[in-house]
């Protein structure tokens, strides 16, 4: 399902939500289950709106100066780099009207960005102070598209050997790989019945927390569930998340975290929350949602309890464990912030 269609599906349950009276926050909130429980912040941005406004807050990363990177869509200002603790340091970029996907990559040492912009219908390679280094345009090699507007990426993981993942996730839902140079090697997933084909391919990451079995984990959001595949493509197997409408999938140690949307149609009037699984990828706590249950090893359905996140679209995990949370859909807030309460 395309954005689009997600917001008109939710619009009436949603207009509600989108009102400051509706969300009455209390800032010692305490959210999640098990050992990763958290206190929230709405207030951790100390930028100022009038300067440096946000609209859809995507994604966020952290560099090795410990430094948060936020992508928006607002043209204003697309990137807004942060310390931890909410002051901004910098902003740049300007062309980027469709913003989407932000994944940092160490490349020999230096840091580079990846920005999927799907309105411009590219992947763009930039340096940390946006000098643009390279521009992937629509895989046409792949013989799956007539034009570039077929072609909606959202997401992309850089593997250990630099080949590039692009995940075409409000497109046709293929998995685009490339070398480090841009150069088209193969595609895999692609809409479909089997277990190796995605619907909203929304995500992508690559997952090392298994040294002897590295492998890709792609979101299917459509299908509720993150599905693993080898790096040139092969399926693997399926994570079930029920309920969820799971983003990127984003690696810290030895967990999987993940912003989600609601996909249970009584749930619309709520929108959201932040799942973590463990190594053996069991959902261990939902922050904002129900507390992970399983029987017979198969996970319950979970939805949204906490009215604390509106649409809820990454999570960037920093050097201390804490959370940041990027919106999208959301009044134009900035990102939360959780603390883990040990």
């Amino acid at each position: 399902m395309h954005r689009r269609t997600f917001i008109k599906s939710t619009s009436i349950a949603t207009a509600g939500l989108l009102s400051a009276s509706a969300f009455p926050f209390r800032e010692d909130l305490v959210l999640g289950h098990n050992n990763k429980r958290y206190r929230l912040n709405t207030q951790w941005s100390k930028a100022d709106v009038a300067k440096n406004p946000v609209n859809d807050c995507h994604e966020m990363v952290q560099d090795s100066k410990g430094r948060i990177i936020l992508l928006t869509n607002e043209i204003k200002n697309n990137v807004l780099i942060y310390d931890k603790g909410g002051k901004l340091l910098t902003t740049w970029g300007s062309e980027y009207p469709g913003a989407h996907g932000l994944t940092l990559f160490n490349e020999n040492g230096t840091e580079v960005l990846f920005i999927c912009d799907n309105k411009r219908h590219q992947v763009i390679k930039t340096t940390m102070e946006g000098k643009v280094l390279m521009v992937l345009d629509y895989p046409k090699e792949t013989g799956q598209y007539a034009k570039a507007e077929e072609y909606i990426p959202t997401e992309t993981a850089i593997g250990p050997n630099g080949d590039i993942y692009v995940a075409d996730g409000y497109g046709k839902d293929f998995i685009i790989r490339y070398d480090s140079a841009g150069r088209y090697l193969s595609h895999f997933g692609g809409r479909g019945n089997e277990p190796k084909h995605l619907l909203n391919a929304h995500g992508v990451c690559v997952d090392l927390r298994d040294a002897a079995k590295p492998c890709l984990l792609v979101t299917s959001r459509q299908q509720n569930a993150f599905k693993r595949f080898t790096f040139s493509g092969e399926y693997i197997d399926t994570i079930a998340m029920p309920g969820a409408w799971v983003c990127r999938p984003v690696i810290r140690g030895d967990y999987l975290y993940a912003a989600v949307l609601q996909s249970n149609s009584s749930q619309w009037k709520q929108s959201g929350f932040v799942t973590i699984l463990d190594k053996n990828n069991k959902v261990i706590s939902n922050p904002g949602g129900t507390e992970p249950k399983y029987v017979d090893h198969q996970l319950e359905e979970m939805f949204q309890t906490s009215k604390s996140f509106q649409y809820p679209h990454d999570v960037c995990v920093d050097d201390e464990e804490n959370l940041y949370i990027a919106q999208w859909n959301s009044g134009k807030v900035y990102p939360y912030k959780l603390s883990p309460v040990v």
